[in-house]
């Protein structure tokens, strides 16, 4: 992936925590205001610098959540992408483009990011949301694996995307990472305030930062407000990916949704979580959800990319890569 050489500042962070939801920020008694709910299967979250624009700032991520629900979610029967992977082709502005973002994506990880994997998802029981998907069944996993870099031959044209026959897409490494971008540049552009979006631990933060930055916890679940490290970041976007948030069983095998293109299969268990600050919260979290794959290799892959980094192991140990601050 080319990068410029700047990335966002990812420093420590030194505020007292309050949690606001979708992961613990760190406000101090600044003037920051912010708003919590849940969609798309996970907690939205938005904070803005000047507590008047909140409700625009709202107003903008519902709207947006929204329609980006009925393009691209898996979930649903009305949406884009499911006629998309019942015929093999679907015409909508958003779905269009929210499938150039997951080729990007591809092409930068050269597949280890791969969105012609949806068939594999279904297949290994991750066919409904997540909330609604059985922790335990008996039926044992036995699956051939992908076709090799199935994803390059999706077509994009104008507002129109065709798949192949026999490939369902799956846009679930992407298209939450690109809504939480695209939706802090309009609240900024919109309320001219500092914002920062939160989608189930992707962020985005767009216009002026507070003074010392936006201040997060990074930890496995975006949920909690328990360990990990504190860091603080004013532009761009922070990711993580975790192996052992979203799990499940089916017969013998320990099934989680990072799923490795080579296999069809979830990735080995190297990295229990992995975080990335860059440009974009899409390029962040196209590069931790690489790093999970990649496994041992991630640290050297993420580094030649000069993309700072926060590694945890199944065992506990942290790798950090490039500028990532040392933890106190």
């Amino acid at each position: 992936m080319d990068r410029e050489d700047r990335q966002p500042n990812a420093s420590q962070g030194h505020w007292g925590s309050k949690d606001l939801g979708g992961c613990t920020l760190i406000t101090g008694t600044r003037s920051i205001a912010g708003v919590k709910f849940e969609a798309i299967g996970t907690t939205a979250h938005v904070l803005v610098t000047d507590p008047e624009t909140l409700p625009v700032a709202e107003t903008i991520l519902r709207w947006f959540i929204h329609e980006l629900d009925l393009a691209c979610s898996r979930f649903r029967d009305d949406s884009a992408l499911t006629l998309l992977n019942r015929t093999g082709t679907a015409t909508h502005p958003l779905l269009a483009k929210a499938v150039e973002v997951a080729l990007r994506a591809a092409a930068d990880t050269d597949g280890l990011v791969d969105p012609a994997l949806g068939s594999y998802m279904v297949t290994l029981g991750y066919d409904r949301t997540f909330a609604e998907v059985p922790r335990r069944a008996p039926e044992p996993i036995d699956i051939d694996a992908p076709p090799k870099q199935a994803w390059r031959d999706i077509r994009v044209s104008g507002n129109s995307v065709t798949v192949p026959k026999g490939i369902k897409v799956d846009l679930g490494a992407t298209a939450k990472a690109w809504a939480a971008d695209v939706a802090a540049s309009r609240i900024a552009g919109e309320t001219g305030a500092g914002v920062l979006v939160n989608l189930g631990g992707d962020i985005a933060v767009a216009g002026p930062a507070p003074e010392d930055g936006w201040s997060v916890r990074v930890t496995a679940d975006h949920t909690s407000d328990e360990g990990g490290q504190i860091v603080a970041i004013d532009s761009g976007g922070l990711a993580t990916s975790s192996v052992t948030v979203r799990t499940w069983q089916r017969g013998d095998a320990h099934l989680h949704h990072i799923l490795n293109p080579m296999t069809g299969l979830p990735a080995s268990r190297i990295w229990r979580y992995a975080t990335v600050s860059a440009m974009t919260c899409v390029a962040a979290n196209t590069a931790s959800t690489a790093a999970l794959v990649l496994g041992d290799r991630a640290p050297n892959w993420l580094a030649a990319r000069r993309l700072p980094a926060r590694l945890v192991a199944t065992g506990g140990a942290v790798t950090t890569v490039a500028e990532w601050p040392e933890e106190e």
